[in-house]
């Protein structure tokens, strides 16, 4: 039994802050559980991009991959750029078990985070009472 890494899947930007938040939710994922093997990657603008992400965890003798993307919802690049990503992943490495997690956006726990998040930017507006 192999132990899976996780690899944290973003779009990626110009601009390296971009990318913090992605850091955080990975830090925080470590302080959760240390043991873990996660790493982030991202489709374009930045590295590592998925592909060399993943070769160098299968060099290292990784042979189970959780790919979580952290995106709102299954646009284009998740419904198209990323399966291709995957079969050229799986094609490269036979042996190699890949899993595509549903983008965070969709979580239940995440919608609800991000209502409350707005929710509570009423209580931010002088004489506006939130039904929170």
């Amino acid at each position: 039994m192999t132990t899976p890494a996780l690899i944290l899947f973003a779009h990626g930007a110009r601009d390296p802050e971009w990318a913090l938040p992605m850091h955080r939710v990975r830090d925080v994922i470590l302080a959760r559980s240390p043991g873990t093997r996660v790493e982030l990657a991202f489709l374009e603008f930045m590295a590592p991009g998925l592909e060399s992400c993943a070769d160098a965890l299968v060099g290292e003798g990784i042979r189970h991959i959780a790919v979580v993307p952290l995106f709102i919802a299954q646009g284009g690049h998740l419904k198209r750029d990323l399966p291709l990503l995957l079969d050229a992943l799986r094609a490269r490495h036979p042996g190699l078990r890949l899993d595509l997690a549903p983008p965070v956006g969709e979580a239940p726990a995440v919608v609800a985070a991000m209502a409350g998040h707005a929710l509570a930017q009423l209580d931010a507006i002088p004489g506006i009472v939130s039904a929170a």
